[in-house]
């Protein structure tokens, strides 16, 4: 299996997650730069997090006009595994990839800590090594990470399981609706979320929760591919 990692001027978590690849699941993985056109090479493309143009007019509404969001675009409809994190979550959104906007945060501070998310949707090619309500501790660090969508599609994310993870009742930091965490498309091949799962791949980070998405990813290609999958 073989990942790409996007990489955006001012991308700073790209890093991060080639690293998390390399250390959860050992597969080849790839910085590919935000002026590539073709993604066919790879089966599962990372956005990371960071600050992707400076954040301006919006946060991600600049990097939706790569020329790799094209290609991202045509990955998303051949059924290839994308998952947006942070910075990746907001352009995702902005490129309509999945329904909703990231606003500043309802304290309007930056928030940069762990958070415990429940595991929605545990049915995803991204959550199948977790259990369904799973409590996981994963961290993060965002400003704009208030998910916002209207009342129909709030009612369309839950009638179609679209809704991944939430923040644990009452640890809400951002004021997402809903207390969302984190999304899917109706087809469940593009995942968005806030927290930062390849922050929490080894226990000397402060939690190895995020490691089973990595497994979790691999195990569903391998699935697919008609290979054996591996402990998650």
């Amino acid at each position: 299996m073989k990942f790409a990692v996007l990489v955006f001027p001012g991308s700073n978590c790209d890093i991060d997650c080639y690293k998390a690849v390399e250390s959860t699941i050992g597969q080849p993985v790839d910085y590919v730069w935000q002026t590539s056109t073709d993604l066919s090479a790879y089966d599962a493309i990372l956005v990371p997090g960071g600050f992707s143009y400076g954040d301006y007019l919006r946060c991600g509404a600049i990097a939706q006009f790569a020329p790799v969001m094209g290609a991202l675009k045509q990955a998303a409809e051949d059924g290839k595994y994308i998952l947006g994190i942070c910075n990746g979550f907001q352009i995702l959104t902005e490129a309509r990839l999945l329904p909703g906007a990231l606003l500043r945060n309802k304290a309007l501070k930056f928030r940069c800590h762990s958070a415990k998310l429940r595991v929605v949707n545990n049915e995803t090619p991204f959550t199948r090594d977790y259990a369904e309500n799973e409590l996981i501790d994963i961290p993060i660090a965002h400003g704009e990470g208030n998910y916002y969508c209207d009342e129909a599609t709030l009612k369309e994310l839950q009638a179609n399981r679209q809704i991944v993870f939430r923040y644990e009742a009452g640890n809400n930091p951002n004021g997402s609706v809903d207390d969302i965490a984190g999304i899917c498309n109706r087809a469940g091949n593009v995942v968005g979320m806030m927290p930062h799962p390849e922050r929490a791949v080894h226990e000397l980070l402060g939690s190895a929760d995020g490691k089973r998405m990595f497994t979790s990813i691999l195990n569903a290609w391998r699935e697919r591919s008609g290979a054996a999958v591996i402990g998650g």
